[in-house]
């Protein structure tokens, strides 16, 4: 049996982050959606997602498919209800479609309706509103039955839901865990001075810098490295927030780079709700939240004391430097700041990104290079107000 995991309308409701992705790929709690699924069902993943996106998320189908909506969260309810279906069988909750037992293309010939409430992921802030769940969720699985490799006798550790994979490095740092777990991934470094609370977890060779202050629920994901203050955000990979400054609320795809003593606001100076730009609807949309930060896509960079608004879209491979707080939407391929924006070229991003890669010991090849192409064709019309 292969694992199908197939994205629905959520891949437009969680544009831009999924522009450069499957909706299952999306990292919340440690793991991605597809490895969650992966790891409680012990099989492979493959996705049913955009053409232009195959080539890097290939689709692999065996003689009995299992399809799940990728952006559907697995827990013990789901598990059962799914491992019952029948072939030809379809598993929804109302119009919604969560898993099927079929052949691609045909036909389902019985509906399972599912009453009980699960984790799904529609917009962006789903994200880092419903991280502290999934991180939770996610520790247990990892750590069921295991112990914690050993870390150096200069740190202090409050509370027992603590955990570290082999290789995690931490020196003269404090991990409170009675907010919730803390799990540093393999061959992951705290410097000295640092101070965490959870939920939070640190995924493998990624690096917390000295003095850093990070609250739950908060995951760095692989080979990235952070400093500064963190409140429950998620930074997927291959990125880095190296140094001083607040990131709050917020979503960081993979390859960004916050420039030094840049800050996002969390909170309206009046309390009020905060709106995020959807690119469904091309306006601004009620989140429901009075505490939403930044939304940042793949290859996003900004320049050193950046001011992010609160409730800021910043599209793929967007460059923003300067003076002043930038508008609270900026496109995809949109280059410059609050004194306005040009288009940032495909040539000179990937002169800049084949330079980029290298650093964490991957190539830009040429998948790579036709996606970002893909997103800079299908973004187009979102950079007229530019």
């Amino acid at each position: 049996m292969a694992i199908i995991l197939f994205d629905d309308n959520a891949h437009q409701s969680l544009l831009p982050l999924t522009y450069t992705r499957p909706v299952a790929d999306l990292r919340i709690g440690i793991l991605t959606i597809a490895e969650k699924w992966a790891k409680h069902l012990d099989t492979e993943f493959s996705f049913h997602t955009q053409p232009y996106l195959q080539a890097k998320f290939p689709q692999k189908t065996a003689v009995d498919d299992l399809f799940i909506n990728g952006s559907v969260c697995p827990d013990d309810g789901l598990l059962e209800a799914i491992g019952q279906l029948k072939k030809g069988e379809a598993l929804k909750q109302g119009d919604f479609l969560i898993a099927a037992k079929a052949t691609m293309g045909a036909a389902f010939t019985n509906i399972v309706n599912y009453e009980p409430f699960f984790i799904s992921i529609k917009y962006p802030e789903d994200i880092f509103s419903k991280n502290d769940i999934e991180l939770r969720k996610d520790f247990k699985l990892l750590t069921k039955g295991r112990t914690s490799a050993a870390i150096s006798a200069t740190n202090t550790i409050i509370g027992n839901d603590f955990f570290a994979e082999e290789g995690a490095v931490a020196e003269c740092s404090t991990f409170n865990t009675t907010n919730g777990p803390i799990y540093l991934g393999k061959d992951t470094e705290v410097w000295e001075g640092t101070h965490i609370r959870g939920a939070f977890a640190l995924c493998e060779h990624s690096q917390v810098k000295m003095g850093a202050k990070i609250y739950g629920a908060t995951t760095i994901g692989p080979y990235s490295r952070v400093g500064g203050e963190i409140n429950n955000s998620v930074i997927w990979g291959y990125s880095s927030k190296g140094h001083d400054g607040f990131l709050g609320n917020s979503v960081l795809g993979e390859w960004c780079n916050i420039g030094a003593d840049s800050n996002n606001s969390n909170l309206k100076n009046n309390y009020a709700e905060v709106k995020l730009w959807d690119y469904t609807t091309q306006r601004f949309r009620k989140t429901g939240l009075q505490f939403c930060g930044l939304i940042m896509a793949d290859h996003a960079k900004c320049g050193i004391n950046t001011m992010f608004n609160t409730g800021t879209v910043v599209g793929v491979s967007a460059n923003i430097f300067g003076a002043g707080f930038p508008r609270n939407y900026v496109p995809d391929f949109a280059w410059g700041g609050a004194q306005g924006f040009e288009v940032y070229s495909i040539k000179k991003m990937f002169e800049t990104t084949a330079m980029v890669y290298p650093r964490r010991d991957r190539e830009f090849d040429e998948i790579e290079q036709e996606i970002v192409k893909k997103v800079f064709e299908l973004s187009e019309t979102y950079r007229s107000v530019l």
